[in-house]
């Protein structure tokens, strides 16, 4: 009995044997090995293969039969072959994996073999599509749910213009607003709750519902602004204001103020100021309207009016309250004043300080800088004084520039979310032009937001000696969004680090030496607590730019 061996392959060359088998152990049997040539038939190739099938001819070489493992002795011999095959028909059968035909002549297995490759083909062809058609439904199931879950998060009724301008107010907060809890929240499931249950017939009842949305924060920096506040705010960055000359800002509350509103700053020589209304001081009224439960937008609109208008205030002034009356004008925003001091002393160069007043920091407030430096510079001063008490802040891009002006490397300040720090801002000196002299910063209070960043940023990078009082503790920042039909958005889109990694958030910046008690804030006052010993806020030099 000879066994042939092959493999099972998509190729239709044929391997020579590799196995020869005695199966029985019948001594009459001689085992032959033969190539796969002394075959004249056709072997039908699948991708399996298992056990073994007889060919059995007789000695003048005529097929015979074939069978499973089937030899016999005399005028046969038997040659065997791998070759398994599904089964395709009732003639064609695979037990066990083995192929066999009974009762059919060898000369006809070629017919069989054709017809079995077409089967082949088709089985492994119905099987491709079979997988194709599996894979495009499962994808076309997922893209079913997908496609449901969208329709189920998007209102199913039309958006009217009303609804698109709640919208664009929601989209702002949820890509700008610092804390993306929102609150503790879900942001979404809001925007769909106010879309079916809020009012947005008319503009009045959007912008109510835009207040109401706002109001969910728990964030008093956080405002919406209608046309003419949004106008009135960004004209006050710009240079130019008709009002009354106060900054006013929320108490911090850490040193039990009052309810109300509280003055950060007085521009000097404005309205409010040569009234008598300072830094600390507490609104209690507007023309009769409690400040208890109102917002700063509210009461700057109120405060601000026509030139030449008047407005009724309240105020509580230590234990004093006073009912004043006060004029509206246009008040000018210059947020620089300078001066050149002498100090007379017994050497032989008497020291020179430039002294700064920035009142803001509005647009044209780090090129002022700039200018008053270089004019000082021209003096031939050898030190300067920075004087940021009653600064309320403003633009954050120009506290940052402002900064690089005397840093010649360095953090300027940290911006941070709920995640942590998300953006550094820093300097490399490029952009400095007095980051040599001597520097001292005079705070107080009423020095809040950019100007608490442009004076930490002074002090953590040992720049400058902070002198004065903690400042106000406005530790976040707002920015400022306008929507398609001219309102806007005030949003609180961070919070800051100084570059010690100090969070001042109702806290402030902590000086390093406090200021004599009746330390002038005007520019005449200051040059001469610096150059009389004999003056109660006489403050020497040297102690001035010592840490």
């Amino acid at each position: 009995m000879v066994v042939f061996g092959g493999s099972a392959s998509a190729s239709t060359s044929l391997s020579p044997p590799f196995v020869i088998s005695h199966f029985h152990g019948n001594p009459k049997f001689s085992p032959k090995a033969y190539p796969w040539n002394s075959l004249h038939v056709g072997i039908v190739e699948t991708r399996l293969w298992s056990s073994l099938s007889c060919i059995s001819e007789n000695a003048n070489g005529r097929t015979r039969s074939w069978s499973l493992i089937y030899y016999s002795e005399g005028d046969y011999k038997s040659r065997f072959f791998c070759q398994p095959i599904w089964r395709v028909d009732k003639g064609f059968t695979s037990p066990c994996g083995l192929f066999s035909k009974r009762k059919r002549c060898l000369p006809r297995w070629s017919k069989y073999s054709n017809s079995i490759q077409k089967v082949t083909k088709c089985s492994e062809k119905y099987k491709n599509h079979a997988s194709i058609f599996l894979v495009q439904l499962v994808v076309g199931v997922m893209l079913l749910m997908t496609v449901s879950v969208a329709v189920n998060k998007t209102p199913s009724w039309a958006l009217s213009e009303e609804n698109l301008l709640f919208l664009e107010a929601w989209r702002t907060i949820d890509r700008a607003y610092v804390d993306k809890t929102f609150n503790g929240q879900s942001w979404f499931r809001y925007r769909e709750n106010a879309l079916r249950n809020e009012p947005m017939n008319t503009r009045e009842e959007t912008y109510m519902a835009i207040r109401k949305m706002l109001a969910t924060l728990d964030d008093p920096f956080t405002r919406f602004l209608e046309p003419e506040k949004f106008k009135s705010l960004r004209s006050g960055t710009q240079g130019a204001l008709t009002g009354v000359g106060l900054s006013i800002g929320y108490p911090t509350g850490l040193d039990g103020s009052p309810a109300g509103l509280v003055v950060i700053s007085a521009s000097p020589g404005g309205p409010a100021n040569r009234a008598g209304i300072f830094s600390g001081d507490v609104i209690l009224a507007i023309d009769d309207a409690s400040t208890e439960t109102m917002g700063i937008y509210d009461a700057a609109e109120r405060l601000q009016g026509p030139e030449g208008s008047a407005v009724e205030v309240t105020i509580r002034s230590g234990p004093e309250i006073k009912h004043l009356s006060l004029t509206r004008e246009r008040v000018s925003l210059n947020p620089v004043k300078s001066r050149f001091c002498e100090i007379r002393g017994s050497g032989k160069v008497a020291p020179k300080i430039g002294y700064i007043k920035l009142t803001s920091f509005n647009q044209n407030a780090s090129g002022a800088v700039r200018e008053a430096i270089q004019t000082l510079r021209r003096n031939n001063v050898n030190a300067f004084v920075l004087d940021l008490r009653d600064n309320s802040g403003g633009l954050f891009p120009e506290g940052i520039e402002i900064a690089k002006i005397w840093l010649d490397k360095g953090v300027i300040v940290y911006i941070c979310d709920s995640r942590g720090v998300r953006d550094i801002y820093d300097t490399d000196g490029s952009n400095a032009i007095a980051a040599s002299e001597p520097l001292a910063v005079l705070v107080n209070k009423g020095t809040a937001s950019a100007s608490e960043i442009l004076a930490g940023a002074l002090k953590d990078n040992k720049r400058a000696v902070l002198f004065g009082e903690p400042t106000y503790g406005k530790g976040k920042i707002q920015s400022v969004f306008e929507l398609s039909d001219g309102s806007g958005l005030a949003v609180t889109v961070a919070r800051y680090e100084t570059p010690a990694h100090i969070d001042i958030d109702k806290v402030g910046v902590i000086p390093d030496h406090p200021l004599p008690a009746s330390f002038p804030k005007d520019d005449e006052g200051f040059c001469g607590c610096l150059q009389d010993p004999a003056s109660a806020c006489y403050l020497n030099e040297v102690k001035l730019f010592s840490r």
